[in-house]
């Protein structure tokens, strides 16, 4: 079926039968590569962290958490409530839900692709488009590229506002930008080419900037009324500074940086050469599609950072440029990249099937003490990087902060110079405080290890412990508080 389609010649017009019969055979071939690369991420309960925080946050919010106030993170709002929908239809107690919605979400943006590159180039070039895209889409660590987080579910959202802009629908394109931005604020980035192509369509309406910006501006505002304001403009812009400075542990980011480079230009072996081949020899055009690729490339750098799961954003942009390119080079170079590129996907996909998972180990026997020690309705602190302890324990946790980063600015893997008290989120240990005074968790563990977050770094943490807690074990070298008799 594949070959039947990249055999058949480009349509120069399209009826609305044409469409049906083009879609009816490249859906399916879409459809099955989307499960097919998707499917490593079925065979672990977590991830990484970030799918046990937005966990932690559905329930939360389930519970009647609000969001910005007694629910916390430096992410805009779409995601957590995608969890928080997914778990009161399917139930918090597995991810397989929000896993399913990836999958659509990567089949979206395959199709939105696919739509794309067939109106500029052919039904052949829509199908290649689609392909090598989710044959790359996997090209990262697995718990970058396997896990149900923010950038999987941004992706679509840029994709479309492309399409949208493409189509000259500038008001629609403007809610792609919103969404894309209320998903994560790096999708954002999108903004740019699309803004280039309102600039360079031929007569575009009088209105069009405006509608654009209506599009793109009123979804955020909408998120922010059915929030918090004031706190949805910290906790997603203003109130990230620390965070996203370069200060601190710059030859371990930079190392990191690097590897996740070096692994997805590993994934994009079969994309990469006909872009470099084409620029040698002729233009390809595509301004916007360049413009694309260079604003997302910024946004990874954002925060300088360099998670795997950043790099994601690049994706799209390369699977058109390299669609594009290869329009122009003879047809073995189309054989050739689509076999490189099947050819790394199956190396990751065997990646992500028997890969270890150590941190997850770690947390279950963690979780598992606490579902011991303590009562379902027990509030508990988990003192450490990895907020699915509790919801793999099914146990509330003692405050709005589920992670030892946002207290010490320990987030990002950063253990330099800025990590301690003074470096934690504004106003962040006022609160904490209060929390821990209001309602004093049942049961702490420390699970800091010899890390820059340790309580014997972290002042007010161990005036906290020393005041009402005391030593009950060790648990796979976390420490576990239980309350002195004297301190109930």
């Amino acid at each position: 079926m594949l070959a039947e389609l990249l055999e058949s010649p480009r349509p120069v017009v399209k009826s609305p039968v044409s469409d049906h019969g083009y879609w009816r055979r490249v859906l399916p071939v879409l459809t099955v590569l989307a499960c097919v690369t998707r499917a490593p991420s079925f065979i672990r309960p977590l991830w990484n962290p970030d799918e046990g925080y937005l966990a932690v946050q559905a329930r939360m919010l389930a519970h009647g958490g609000e969001l910005y106030e007694t629910v916390v993170d430096r992410k805009p709002p779409l995601v957590p409530w995608l969890y928080e929908a997914a778990f009161a239809v399917c139930g918090s107690g597995s991810l397989t839900s929000v896993r399913v919605l990836a999958v659509l979400a990567q089949l979206s943006t395959a199709v939105l692709l696919a739509s794309l590159a067939r109106r500029r180039w052919g039904g052949a070039a829509g199908c290649t488009a689609g392909v090598l895209y989710l044959l790359a889409s996997i090209g990262l660590n697995p718990e970058d590229a396997q896990a149900a987080t923010f950038e999987v579910f941004m992706l679509p959202c840029t994709a479309a506002a492309m399409w949208c802009a493409d189509r000259r629908r500038w008001g629609a394109a403007g809610l792609a930008v919103a969404c894309a931005f209320l998903a994560k604020q790096t999708g954002g980035a999108v903004l740019v080419p699309v803004v280039w192509l309102l600039w360079q369509s031929e007569a575009p309406p009088r209105n069009a900037l405006v509608r654009l910006g209506v599009g793109a501006v009123l979804p955020i505002l909408c998120a922010a009324l059915l929030t918090d304001p004031s706190g949805f403009l910290f906790w997603t812009v203003t109130g990230s500074g620390a965070y996203a400075s370069f200060t601190g542990s710059e030859l371990h980011v930079l190392a990191r940086g690097l590897t996740n480079t070096a692994i997805l230009a590993v994934a994009c072996a079969g994309l990469i050469p006909p872009v470099v081949r084409v620029l040698r020899i002729a233009r390809t055009g595509s301004a916007e599609l360049w413009l694309w690729l260079a604003s997302s490339a910024v946004a990874v750098t954002l925060g300088f950072h360099f998670f795997g799961h950043y790099y994601l954003q690049l994706i799209p942009p390369m699977a058109l440029l390299a669609t594009a390119a290869l329009q122009i080079l003879p047809r073995d170079r189309l054989v050739t990249a689509l076999l490189t590129s099947a050819c790394c996907c199956t190396l990751f996909l065997a990646w992500g099937l028997l890969a270890p998972r150590p941190e997850l180990a770690h947390a279950r026997r963690l979780a598992d003490a606490l579902a011991h020690r303590t009562d379902p309705g027990d509030r508990v602190l988990v003192w450490g990087i990895h907020p699915e302890t509790y919801w793999l324990a099914d146990r509330a946790p003692a405050s709005r902060y589920l992670t030892a980063g946002l207290l010490t600015n320990y987030s990002g893997g950063r253990n330099g110079p800025q990590v301690g008290e003074k470096y934690a989120v504004e106003g962040a240990w006022p609160v904490f405080r209060e929390e821990m005074t209001t309602h004093p968790p049942a049961l702490v563990i420390d699970d800091s290890t010899d890390e820059p977050y340790a309580p014997d770094h972290v002042p007010s943490l161990r005036r906290l412990l020393a005041a009402g807690y005391e030593e009950a074990g060790v648990v796979d070298g976390a420490v576990l508080y239980t309350r002195t008799p004297t301190a109930d």
